[in-house]
């Protein structure tokens, strides 16, 4: 399950996606999250489907690796399908059993939510696939800039958020190698009841936190060591500038954006 998780994680590569700029990537990104809200037909979630196709082949980036992100979702795939298969209400009855009726309507609405659910973790992260920490954390700033005269701290924002992507991946390895620790002392994780597995975590945790705290601390005293301000007076080894990969990905999507807001609102 630990292995399953993907979000957070960069992948090098050199392709389209890879060369964008951040700024690109973020907006379109909430933009695409937003149009796979509003999708209301078949039409809408088909031309989803296709979109993130392209953009998987165009990043180059496995789709055996980017589907192994959606399995540790799986429970609440399910669990979300059955309540809306049982509680959704519909014309076409298929099954009926006392009072729960299995309809048509249901278990389309349950395959909705499903896709739903999957295409958001896979936009998401193909974000952090083709974007460094870094990168991330320059554009969110860029994009947040207006809002500095307003006195938000934006600069320190954006490190956060960068940061708490960063940790990811160190900290599921941090709990994979204590995993490995505690069942090489004869700790079970696989046998139980959902509480007894749930009981069975608290060694892990406890020594998870200890290990986040302290990387905590050695990376505040190493930013102090290296006297970080903030922003203040801060340069950058790699400005962020548009380019044409930047100009082709925003006609390309602007065309797809138009075609589905017919389709959506339209048909």
């Amino acid at each position: 399950m630990i292995k399953n998780i993907t979000m957070g994680q960069y992948i090098p590569g050199n392709s389209i996606l890879h060369r964008a700029d951040p700024r690109t990537k973020i907006i379109w990104t909430f933009l695409l999250l937003i149009a796979l809200f509003t999708a209301n037909n078949i039409y809408g979630y088909v031309m989803m489907l296709a979109l993130v196709g392209i953009i998987l082949v165009v990043s180059e980036i496995p789709v055996k690796y980017t589907l192994r992100g959606i399995k540790p979702l799986l429970i609440i795939l399910i669990l979300t399908a059955v309540i809306n298969i049982f509680a959704y209400q519909g014309n076409t009855v298929l099954v009926s059993v006392g009072s729960f009726k299995i309809t048509l309507e249901g278990i389309l609405q349950a395959v909705i939510v499903a896709v739903r659910l999957s295409l958001m973790v896979i936009i998401g992260s193909i974000l952090t696939f083709t974007t460094t920490p870094i990168q991330l954390t320059d554009g969110l700033e860029k994009l947040m800039r207006p809002l500095k005269k307003i006195k938000v701290p934006v600069h320190e924002m954006a490190m956060m958020m960068s940061i708490a992507l960063r940790f990811i991946p160190t900290l599921l390895e941090e709990t994979d190698r204590i995993i490995k620790a505690q069942s090489s002392r004869g700790a079970d994780f696989d046998t139980g009841n959902f509480i007894e597995r749930a009981k069975s975590f608290i060694p892990v945790l406890i020594p998870l936190f200890v290990s986040a705290f302290k990387r905590a601390e050695e990376l505040a005293t190493a930013m102090e060591a290296r006297c970080y301000r903030g922003d203040i007076g801060r340069t950058r080894m790699k400005e962020l500038a548009y380019t044409r990969v930047d100009r082709n990905i925003h006609m390309f999507l602007i065309a797809f954006s138009i075609v589905f807001i017919i389709s959506t609102f339209v048909i």
